[in-house]
């Protein structure tokens, strides 16, 4: 592995970077044990939790490119401030449907807007990042700092969510308004301490949005989906994640359905332990790549383990051996998420850098717009369980597009020693 020196100022940039990265995760988690038995309360169906789901996928599939123009011209600083304010509106919108007893259409308007939120922070803030440390003197490997970056946010997703789950006990609404005042106090932080680094903003006037978005999703295709490797990569993360947002949000009803009783703070537990495997997942990363030289054997080995563990949830019909495997699915995700980041981030070119990451999360978000309203289908129909089966058996596609990337042999694909 590379032994390159951070410099001081790229040290006190990774440092920032974990402590905004670690607060815009407290804020966003800790709703996310709760969400779907919120909406159920709301009076939504089954089906019509995952189909309002699918409506934030939809959003973030609709505002990538878009908001992708605001983090490669205006910056990056913009863009996750931006972020921040339409995140907080639209959390507190959610309350307000719920308090009136708006139906499926209403949870779906305000879905796609937080889809909208949650793009303007996707690409932009690891973009930030590496431009940062590039401009600092630091040009190591970045799969370390990615694998850090989300032990941190998996540290504050454990606290997010179990607090998440003791608060919605009280009342289902509450962690949704924490949320909305977590993200107020990130934005005063952010504001005041958080700037663009290596990346020269451009002027861009409403007339030229149209053009722009345009350019820059040409520069997604052109350095992102042309790119053989890259495409891969994308597609078996469609794959992946798309049935992982079903699998994270059907636990919640389905594990509290195993254990016979309902008690909501046992899914902000559950949840917590989520994040725990994550974090575990994460620091085997440190470990390994110490024998491992390439990083698509840890991509084909964490998604073989995902793939299995999430049948399992399905076969078994108790709580406990239930648990145990979704938990080894976490750490699959944990050790797959930062490698494939680090694979993505090396290939791409800096100037395009922020646009390729929209790009991809563009494409894994049209996988979660088809999987969650079908998964969901499925499991008001079968259940729970056959949603996990059919979807562990779906991702098993993954593997075979991982490993047409490793007959690739792009120089990314290597850890450098």
């Amino acid at each position: 592995m590379s032994t390159t020196v951070m410099p001081v100022a790229a040290r006190q940039l990774v440092r920032r970077y974990y402590m905004y990265g670690g607060l815009y995760t407290l804020a966003a988690s800790i709703i996310w044990g709760v969400n779907a038995l919120f909406l159920l309360d709301a009076g939504l169906s089954i089906a019509e939790v995952f189909i309002a789901n699918a409506a934030w996928s939809l959003g973030m599939l609709l505002f990538e490119i878009p908001t992708g123009v605001v983090a490669d011209t205006v910056g990056r600083r913009a863009s996750f401030l931006l972020s921040l304010v339409v995140l907080a509106v639209t959390t507190l919108m959610y309350v307000g449907l719920a308090q009136v007893g708006a139906g499926l259409a209403a949870f779906a308007v305000v879905s796609v807007l937080i889809g909208l939120g949650f793009t303007f922070y996707s690409g932009a803030m690891e973009a930030w990042l590496v431009d940062g440390l590039r401009f600092s003197g630091y040009d190591g490997e970045l799969d370390h700092v990615f694998s850090r970056g989300q032990m941190v946010s998996g540290a504050a997703m454990l606290v997010g969510t179990v607090g998440g789950g003791f608060l919605g006990q009280i009342d289902l609404s509450i962690p949704f308004l924490v949320r909305s005042g977590l993200l107020v106090v990130l934005f005063v932080l952010a504001f005041f301490g958080m700037h663009d680094l290596g990346f020269e903003p451009r002027r861009v006037t409403l007339r030229q949005l149209p053009a722009e978005a345009a350019k820059i999703g040409r520069a997604g295709v052109r350095f992102g989906w042309h790119h053989r490797s890259l495409r891969l990569v994308m597609l078996a993360s469609a794959v992946q994640m798309g049935v992982f947002a079903w699998a994270w949000y059907a636990w919640q009803p389905y594990f509290l359905e195993l254990l016979g009783q309902d008690l909501i703070w046992v899914a902000g537990v559950v949840a917590a332990l989520l994040a725990l495997s994550m974090m575990v997942g994460n620091a085997i990363i440190e470990v390994v790549t110490r024998w491992v030289g390439r990083r698509t054997t840890l991509m084909l080995w964490a998604g073989s383990l995902f793939s299995l563990a999430l049948v399992g949830v399905g076969v078994v019909d108790s709580f406990i051996p239930a648990l145990a495997l979704l938990f080894l699915s976490g750490v699959a995700i944990g050790v797959q998420s930062p490698v494939r980041q680090a694979f993505i981030h090396t290939i791409a070119p800096s100037e395009q850098r922020a646009t390729v990451v929209s790009f991809d999360s563009m494409v894994t978000g049209g996988g979660m717009v088809i999987a969650q309203p079908g998964l969901g289908a499925l499991a008001d129909r079968r259940g729970f369980s056959a949603g996990y089966v059919v979807g562990g058996l779906v991702t098993l596609l993954a593997i075979p597009i991982l490993g047409l990337v490793r007959r690739h042999t792009d120089d990314a694909d290597y850890f450098e020693v």
